[in-house]
Formats: C-alpha cells, sequence, structure tokens
C-alpha cells in the first residue's frame, strides 16, 4: 500500500518536520526563560557584556523564536522549492521585525537617558527629545515595513505611490495636529519660553511646567492648569518674563484744578524726591502729563530694580505711601470726578401788542 504523501513528500515527514518545529520551539522557549531568570540575570550583569546579552534575551519575542525553529526543520528536512522559499521570507520578515524592535527600544533607551542628563542643564531638551524619539521610531519601522513587504513580493514602488494619494487626505484631516507637532519643534528649536519661565498669553499667565508634542501646560496664578496648544502659541503675542531685570511703572496724579501755579510747579520736583528716597527704585521722569476732565494730570515713571513682584508692588506701595504724605504735608488735594453744573435764571418772554 503506497503511503500517503503531500507536494512529494511523504506524510511521516510532515509529522516528523511538524513534531521537531514544536520541539525546537519549545526548546527555544524555555532557554529564553531560564537565561531571563534571577540567578542568571544577576550573572550577567557582573560580565562585561552581561547588560547587552540582558537586553536582546529579554526582549526576544515568541514569533522569532518559532521563525527559527521553522528555519531550522526547513534546512534538515527535503521541502519543496516553494515551500522552502516561503519558510525563508517568513523568518526573514520575522528576523526583522525583532531587529527593528530592539533597535526601536534601544532609542528609547538611550534618549531617556540622554534626557536625564540634560534635564538640568537645558529644560527644553526634554521636548526635543520627545520629538526626536518619535521621528526616528516612525522613520525606524517604516523602513522595516517596506523591507518586509519587499521580501514577501509586493510592489513597494506602486505601494508608495497609492499611499501617498491616501497620504494627501490624511494629512489634511490631521492637519491641526500635525500643526501642533510642527509647532513644538519650532518652539524647541527657536526657545521662545522653556520649562519653568513665566511667560504671559493674550490674558493669561503662569508658570511653564510641560512642553509636549501638541499642547503646552502652564500653571496659572490662581492655581489652575492652562493647556494651550502649540500652533496657538506661536500665533499668540507671548511675553516671557523670564529675562525680566526690572520693572516699569507710570504712576498718573490728579489734582484739583483751583491748585495755585506754585504748588503745581512744585509737584514734579516732589514726585522725583519721592520716587528716588525709595530704596531699589530708579527715577527716569515726571512731567505735568495733560489737562483731563476734572483734574489736573501729572505722570512720573520709574523702574523697580528686581523682577520679583512682590517687590515691585511693594515699591508702588511705598512711593504711593510717601506721596499722600507729602500732598497733605504741601496742601495739595487730590482729584476726584467732579462736574460742575451751572444754572441761569431764564427771562419770561415779553409779550408783543
Amino acid at each position: 500500500m503506497r503511503a500517503l504523501d503531500i507536494a512529494g513528500i511523504p506524510l511521516v515527514e510532515w509529522l516528523l518536520a511538524l513534531a521537531l518545529w514544536a520541539g525546537l520551539t519549545v526548546l527555544l522557549v524555555t532557554l529564553r526563560r531560564a537565561l531571563t531568570s534571577q540567578s542568571i540575570t544577576t550573572l550577567l550583569e557582573a560580565s562585561r557584556f552581561g547588560a547587552g546579552v540582558r537586553f536582546v534575551v529579554q526582549r526576544l519575542r515568541f514569533y522569532t523564536l518559532v521563525a527559527l525553529a521553522l528555519y531550522f526543520v526547513a534546512q534538515v528536512f527535503a521541502l519543496p522549492a516553494n515551500v522552502r522559499l516561503w519558510v525563508e521570507r517568513l523568518v526573514f520578515v520575522a528576523v526583522l521585525l525583532q531587529a527593528a524592535e530592539w533597535a526601536s527600544v534601544g532609542v528609547g533607551i538611550y534618549l531617556e537617558r540622554y534626557r536625564r542628563q540634560r534635564l538640568s542643564e537645558d529644560a527644553s531638551a526634554v521636548t526635543a527629545i520627545q520629538a526626536l524619539g518619535l521621528l526616528v521610531r516612525a522613520a525606524l519601522w517604516t523602513l522595516a515595513l517596506l523591507v518586509a513587504l519587499e521580501n514577501l513580493g509586493v510592489n513597494v514602488s506602486a505601494l508608495i505611490a497609492s499611499v501617498g494619494l491616501a497620504s494627501i487626505a490624511i494629512g489634511l484631516a490631521v492637519q491641526n495636529i500635525l500643526g501642533d507637532l510642527f509647532a513644538a519643534l519650532s518652539i524647541v528649536v527657536d526657545k521662545p519660553f522653556v520649562v519653568g519661565d513665566f511667560i504671559m498669553v493674550d490674558n493669561f499667565m503662569g508658570t511653564v511646567e510641560r512642553i509636549g508634542l501638541k499642547s503646552t501646560r502652564v500653571r496659572s496664578l490662581t492655581g489652575e492648569q492652562l493647556v494651550f496648544s502649540n500652533s496657538d502659541l506661536l500665533r499668540s503675542r507671548l511675553r516671557n518674563f523670564k529675562d525680566l531685570q526690572e520693572r516699569r511703572a507710570v504712576l498718573n496724579v490728579g489734582v484739583v484744578y483751583q491748585t495755585p501755579l506754585e504748588r503745581l510747579q512744585r509737584i514734579p520736583l516732589i514726585l522725583r524726591e519721592v520716587i528716588e528716597r525709595t530704596p531699589g527704585v530708579r527715577f527716569e521722569r515726571a512731567h505735568f502729563k495733560e489737562f483731563g476732565p476734572s483734574a489736573l494730570i501729572f505722570e512720573a515713571v520709574y523702574w523697580v530694580q528686581t523682577p520679583d513682584f512682590v517687590a515691585y508692588m511693594d515699591a508702588q506701595q511705598a512711593v504711593n505711601l510717601a506721596l499722600l504724605e507729602r500732598f497733605n504735608a504741601e496742601g495739595i488735594a487730590f482729584a476726584y470726578p467732579t462736574q460742575t453744573l451751572f444754572v441761569y435764571e431764564a427771562t419770561a418772554p415779553r409779550s408783543v401788542k
């Protein structure tokens, strides 16, 4: 009786090949588990290349072990040419994906280590490294996918052309996300602000806590977290207070119109004396500015020589109190909104005869 065969090979040999494949797979899985045990891991850490060996073994995927066992079986048994071809292709794809994963994880570990080293020196390096890691991984996996498809017989050139058309539609759908991503890269390169800077965007202000790939998070003065998209930040008028050396203060004072001329002439001198006597303050100018609706307006400009906002407010308070004291001593009255109403007695019209 003739033995049953498949593709010219007896069924018994197929069963033997299948059994050998399963046995080799179990052996490789057991070997991987043994190499990742605590005792072997401790032993590897003590050796020179132990860290690299442990990295490779711990991230060895099951499909790679199955593919390696299949490749060994294909070398032992005389398989048909077409079967051997597809076995070699599948093994190549499995090894390629495994290598891509090793490379991707290795890039991530290296960039994370670099990020920790640069975090204390340059806070913006956090976002730069995140963006760089994302682009490197995307390029790595894209290259691996294209090589795998080429090995499986797919016309990659035609695929890229068709994918290019689809990419246009996808790009239009996710243009906001891509805009925020490129805005994040612009922020990293140009550095209008970094983590820890105190910024003001329109009417919002706070300390930058995190610069992400899509959004930037700012802790406001009132405690809540403000989230801005990166593209919105680049389109906004942004004020960065990090390099602020001193703060400019403008003081407007209104006095009543009934103030004598000699006292009006003394007001700019009084303003200068009061400001120059305040510690940590640099006087710039003081002038009679304009005739207001209900007051004569004087304007003084001075600089508080510290970026600290509390010190800035303390200096303003000191100037205001000292000015109030001087005006009281000089008999100069502050103005407040008033109106004068003139009433005329209407005369009765003469009768015409």
